[in-house]
């Protein structure tokens, strides 16, 4: 988008279904989702050659007489389990000149105080909903849009590369990509019995009725939430769910998480500039999540989370108002958000007519 303001040259934008790392733009999975042959690339390298051929070469590859935006809209899937074990939930490619795509109608879906999530603006005042943050016990990350989070561990003994100081290799902390919203063994953090996250009592759970028919959502989406908290600095995360319904594979429905973000209060107006806040007053926050593109279908429901937390994807607030990293100590927050005519919490969602 920046770039399509200042230079005047062609500009292109491929956005896959892929995780961060070598090769993953040829697989058609992304954690614990299958999103189709369609979503994998049979080469990424030619699909560079033939952009460099074009453009540093003068070769007449083609590339130039393409559409200016290729995104992969995700789900449309059987919802059944894979050969492989993974959740069948599909996807195409679409080939748009424009990002974001003007067609996206830009609706609200407000949060209420029954955890209902839609379109009609609260009617209630003074409503909210609390929740106890302890950032001793965090939510655990399970899936999500961000690079491998790896820690650096010596080699076993013995081996070649044990002998030689400096080598190090790369042992994954917690999965990233699509996986049902719950506590695992491979997840950090995840603790027995393992639990659905919205089981805990730290994560809001808001969600619409069953769709009565599909619904896209492709562009960028931001959540308005006015909240308050016991604590002079705390987080609010969000993340944006499809629910699946039960099904023979899944009889407990499956949970996949599409795009997060968080935002830490103390830089609610600015980046730059820290501003803590007064304990139980109310303020307006704006968290900004990843653009993302899913198919809902008919059946499935569109799900918002709220929390403090989602561990180790982004750092826990101690909630002390303390400089960043020389806390010397935890405190635990009590937190509301709101969902009233006043203080209409919602998420902006960009839905695409079908």
């Amino acid at each position: 988008m920046a770039l399509s303001k200042n230079k005047k040259g062609p500009i292109y934008v491929m956005m896959g279904s892929w995780t961060h790392g070598t090769y993953t733009t040829e697989l058609s999975y992304a954690g614990d989702v299958d999103l189709g042959a369609a979503a994998a690339l049979e080469s990424f390298d030619r699909l560079h050659l033939k952009w460099f051929d074009r453009w540093l070469k003068g070769k007449n590859t083609g590339i130039d007489q393409e559409p200016g935006v290729k995104i992969f809209v995700m789900g449309g899937g059987a919802g059944r389990k894979t050969k492989e074990g993974r959740l069948d939930h599909g996807g195409h490619w679409r080939s748009e000149e424009v990002w974001p795509l003007p067609s996206a109608r830009y609706t609200r879906f407000y949060l209420h105080p029954d955890g209902a999530l839609g379109p009609q603006i609260p009617e209630a005042d003074g409503s909210h909903t609390r929740f106890r943050f302890d950032p001793s016990r965090p939510v655990p990350t399970v899936g999500g849009n961000f690079s491998s989070l790896d820690y650096l561990k010596p080699y076993p003994p013995g081996t070649k590369l044990e002998l030689m100081p400096g080598f190090l290799r790369r042992e994954a902390i917690t999965p990233n990509g699509g996986f049902d919203q719950r506590e695992d063994p491979k997840f950090f953090g995840s603790r027995p019995p393992y639990l659905p996250l919205s089981t805990r009592p730290d994560v809001l759970v808001f969600q619409t009725p069953p769709l009565e028919e599909d619904s896209e959502i492709t562009g960028p989406i931001r959540v308005k939430l006015w909240a308050s908290s016991s604590a002079v600095d705390t987080d609010f995360t969000a993340k944006l769910i499809d629910v699946y319904p039960p099904g023979p594979d899944y009889p407990e429905g499956y949970a996949l998480n599409l795009s997060d973000s968080i935002i830490r209060a103390r830089y609610r107006n600015s980046r730059e500039k820290s501003e803590l806040m007064n304990p139980c007053e109310i303020y307006e926050f704006t968290i900004v999540l990843y653009p993302t593109s899913n198919l809902f279908q008919k059946g499935h429901r569109i799900r918002l989370d709220i929390s403090s937390s989602n561990f180790p994807r982004f750092d826990v607030n101690p909630n002390t108002g303390e400089p960043l990293g020389q806390e010397q100590r935890k405190v635990v927050a009590e937190s509301a958000i709101y969902h009233d005519r006043e203080h209409p919490s919602h998420i902006v969602l960009p839905i695409i007519p079908l």
